[in-house]
């Protein structure tokens, strides 16, 4: 064989050489970049599980406009879910909460009512405070009696409706009442402050103590009066998962949403304060 010819065939084997390491290497990067692949895909598929069935949330009724809202917004985002909701004096829900009422979501207008809930056990980790709220005097619009502070509710001859003491808007409009040294005998105690509120709007009352977001729900049917004593009885409203959720998963969604900047700028819209 001439030295030509030895020349030309080591290049060859060499060049098969190189050329069989990288193949080799190729299906190493590639098994390995499956693998990744593979490993991304779990991780995601492990992190975001998917929802599914029904979430009930027992709700005080002053959250009844703007956690409607959420929840079509929920069953939105998680194709395969429903919220469904009792709203109510945050007092009653809890009594229904220990009393054993399968729910998995509760959200109260105050922490004592909360306390019900959660000295019983019948809460999971310590509750989180979402959303804060303030009294106004709701009037009939146009404010035909000129109601301007709290003091005029105790005009003889004005027909005022409270929530009944144990109910959230009630202790707070106690509280208020107390700040401001005043006396106030209601035409009658309401269980929840929707129902206090609607008194006004069918004109059996000519004033109610509610909260800002209620007057807010309520449009022109009635007319809201601030007053500072408000300042002193600002209600927080915790939220939390029940140990015996139904559905704990998609219930910690809810919570989340609520909690999240979405959820935030329903509840500030509609006139809950920040936490």
């Amino acid at each position: 064989m001439t030295r030509s010819a030895r020349r030309t065939r080591r290049t060859l084997q060499v060049a098969g050489a190189g050329a069989a390491a990288l193949l080799a290497l190729s299906a190493c990067s590639s098994d390995s970049d499956s693998d990744s692949t593979k490993s991304d895909s779990s991780a995601s598929t492990s992190s975001s599980p998917k929802l599914s069935g029904t979430v009930t949330v027992f709700a005080a009724a002053s959250l009844q406009e703007s956690f409607s809202t959420l929840g079509k917004e929920f069953e939105k985002q998680y194709p395969g879910t429903k919220v469904t909701f009792s709203f109510g004096g945050s007092d009653s829900l809890a009594a229904s909460i220990t009393g054993g009422a399968p729910a998995d979501v509760f959200a109260s207008a105050s922490p004592k009512t909360m306390a019900i809930v959660t000295d019983k056990g019948d809460g999971v980790g310590t509750p989180a405070t979402f959303v804060r709220n303030q009294l106004e005097i709701a009037t009939l619009p146009g404010n035909p009696d000129k109601v301007a502070s709290l003091k005029d509710l105790t005009r003889s001859g004005l027909k005022v409706v409270l929530c009944d003491k144990t109910v959230p808007c009630g202790a707070a409009a106690q509280k208020a009442l107390d700040a401001g040294k005043l006396k106030l005998t209601p035409v009658s105690y309401e269980e929840d402050v929707k129902s206090a509120l609607n008194k006004v709007v069918l004109k059996e009352a000519d004033a109610a103590v509610v909260y800002k977001t209620d007057v807010k729900a309520a449009g022109g049917k009635v007319e809201g009066v601030d007053f500072p004593e408000s300042s002193d009885a600002i209600n927080d409203y915790p939220i939390t998962l029940l140990k015996d959720a139904p559905n704990a998963a998609a219930a910690k969604a809810f919570i989340a949403l609520v909690q999240s900047a979405e959820g935030q700028k329903v509840l500030t819209e509609a006139g809950f304060l920040k936490p």
